[in-house]
């Protein structure tokens, strides 16, 4: 059975459940605290001491939220932990958020994981309203 934990993360269970997710950059420990500093809140499933899942959410806390690095380790995926981690944070936005007004909740999808986002209500861009969503990735030298 696991156990979740809001608020906690730390760079080493950060670290550690990115290097084990298929196809991740390896983000550097000065990355990763800044990182975890300025984040709004996380949350992390454990299974025993072992971290196996992990969600962020980052944003201006007041209009836009992101949900960044939801991560279910492979072996777990499929358990309804993803789907929790996810419902968590939506709630942390809604109980946050500033009441009578709309808020913005988005995030971006790894390839092939779109289903599962839109089984918690989420719609693919680009769509009736919106257009296709876009990145600029930079090296800093």
């Amino acid at each position: 059975m696991e156990t979740y934990k809001q608020h906690t993360l730390t760079v080493d269970e950060y670290l550690s459940i990115e290097s084990q997710m298929d196809d991740m950059d390896t983000t550097s420990r000065e990355q990763a605290r800044k990182s975890l500093s300025n984040h709004i809140s996380s949350v992390a499933a454990f299974d025993g001491d072992e971290i196996i899942g992990i969600g962020r959410l980052i944003g201006d806390a007041a209009i836009y939220w992101c949900l960044v690095d939801i991560w279910v380790l492979p072996e777990y995926q499929g358990k309804g932990i993803g789907r929790k981690i996810v419902n968590w944070l939506i709630q942390y936005v809604k109980d946050n958020s500033i009441k009578g007004t709309s808020v913005s909740v988005f995030l971006m999808s790894a390839h092939g994981k779109e289903g599962f986002y839109e089984k918690l209500g989420f719609r693919c861009r680009p769509h009736e309203y919106e257009g296709p969503g876009m990145e600029l990735e930079l090296d800093i030298e």
